[in-house]
């Protein structure tokens, strides 16, 4: 098995997407109008349309309702993406902080108000665990 993609539903596809281009510098492919993707060597973010719901069952997903996932990037430096996204995001949730696991780590939320984690590790240890 292999996971492959995480799929944000949302209301406003190009909305979400220029907000994902934007913080991530990753430029979307897209199917249609109702869903693109933001491929990286590791994974993909898809964002699909509200309209796509009712082909998989009707009701089964709700935009701008997530309050348990956090959308996580890595990245060579958390700090400078930070002064890059001042300005630009709308609500940062924590500036960079240094986690106890060793990762330095940008909260914020997208314009949906999904959470979005940016991260570097620092510590050795952290480090490490990425480089395998």
């Amino acid at each position: 098995m292999h996971f492959v993609s995480t799929r944000v539903i949302t209301g406003d596809v190009a909305r979400l997407v220029d907000f994902y281009e934007r913080a991530t510098g990753v430029r979307a492919s897209w199917a249609n109008e109702d869903f693109a993707e933001l491929r990286t060597a590791s994974a993909t973010l898809a964002i699909g349309s509200t309209r796509t719901v009712p082909l998989f069952a009707p009701g089964s997903a709700h935009p701008a309702d997530n309050r348990s996932v956090i959308i996580e990037f890595l990245v060579d430096d958390v700090d400078a993406l930070y002064q890059n996204l001042t300005g630009f995001v709308e609500e940062f949730v924590n500036e960079p902080t240094t986690m106890p696991w060793g990762n330095r780590a940008l909260l914020l939320r997208d314009p949906d108000g999904n959470l979005v984690n940016f991260f570097t590790p620092v510590t050795p240890a952290a480090i490490e665990k990425i480089a395998r």
